[in-house]
């Protein structure tokens, strides 16, 4: 009966998405959503500064074979996929979801839940640090370069430097700052550390409830035909299922440890929800940006909950019986 234990942090992302379409915050209090996401978002990566030391963030640093790996997952192995999906039969699913679907894979990996992940399997975190970090920094250049040469309506538009900026000031400053701190923090982090692994799991989960309640309270569902709808989940499920394995089997025939096995399945397979939205509003502008994201947004969730059951076992099988 043990086995069949409720997962608790699966709770929290379904609760969080259930408490957006019921309460979907708007007005002044999605600001406040906004803010709080961004101000735990920094906390988050200061804890990962706090926690790595420099040894281990360096001999992530060292690790190119892992980088290059799931870099050439991102940014090469996906926007194939992509050509794929614009090469479906006309009727399948409407040319905007399409479309959208075909960016998602266009998009960099998460930073935040790559390494929460990661790390709760028991994984490379430094390495999916790095791998994740350069993934998001990439993305900035690589994921409109790559929608203005694959999708057809994406246009000629750029991205803006602010996006850039945003990157570097709310992951890679805390987490500089946190190792600055490491004489005064170490060991404060190291008696902590299931606190500090609630704290990643509270901060994923609010950033599932902004991006839902962002998609409610706008009224982006309505737009959106039923059958459509339930071949483009269909679709988003396909291709996180065969990613997941393939990531997972093709570390193993590289040889590469479990832990680098853990880091490559959980970063090669994410697609960011926010990166990926602020892309997307300046690549599609003046389309249906929120229709356009909307496989995204299922994307993400599916990897947030598969990713959660996924993780939990991974830690287990570590447990001593």
């Amino acid at each position: 009966m043990s086995k069949l234990r409720i997962d608790t942090f699966l709770l929290m992302i379904v609760g969080s998405a259930l408490l957006a379409l019921l309460l979907p915050a708007t007005g002044s209090a999605a600001g406040v959503v906004d803010r709080a996401t961004t101000a735990a978002i920094f906390a988050l990566f200061f804890g990962y500064g706090a926690r790595l030391s420099l040894a281990e963030a360096w001999a992530g640093l060292r690790h190119w074979r892992l980088h290059l790996l799931i870099l050439g997952v991102t940014f090469v192995l996906f926007p194939l996929v992509a050509l794929g999906i614009l090469a479906l039969p006309d009727g399948l699913i409407g040319p905007s979801l399409a479309l959208g679907f075909a960016y998602l894979c266009l998009v960099p990996s998460t930073v935040q839940s790559s390494i929460t992940f990661t790390s709760i399997a028991g994984g490379n975190v430094a390495g999916a640090m790095v791998s994740a970090t350069a993934s998001n920094l990439l993305g900035v250049i690589l994921t409109p370069l790559l929608a203005v040469l694959i999708l057809p309506s994406a246009g000629g538009g750029t991205i803006s430097l602010d996006s850039f900026v945003a990157v570097l000031l709310q992951l890679l400053l805390p987490f500089v700052l946190g190792q600055l701190s490491r004489p005064v923090t170490a060991s404060f982090v190291s008696r902590h550390r299931k606190r500090i692994k609630q704290l990643d799991q509270f901060v994923i989960a609010l950033v599932v409830y902004g991006a839902f309640s962002d998609f409610f309270a706008t009224g982006a569902w309505r737009s959106v035909d039923l059958m459509e709808f339930l071949v483009m989940i269909a679709l988003c499920l396909i291709l996180l299922a065969v990613m997941l394995a393939f990531t997972w089997w093709l570390g193993g025939v590289l040889h590469f440890s479990r832990e680098d096995r853990i880091a490559i399945m959980f970063c090669g397979t994410k697609k960011s929800l926010a990166t990926g939205v602020p892309m997307a509003s300046v690549l599609f502008a003046g389309q249906a940006v929120g229709l356009i994201v909307l496989p995204l947004m299922v994307f993400h969730q599916a990897q947030l909950m598969a990713c959660t059951v996924i993780s939990q076992r991974l830690a287990d099988q570590q447990k001593p019986a």
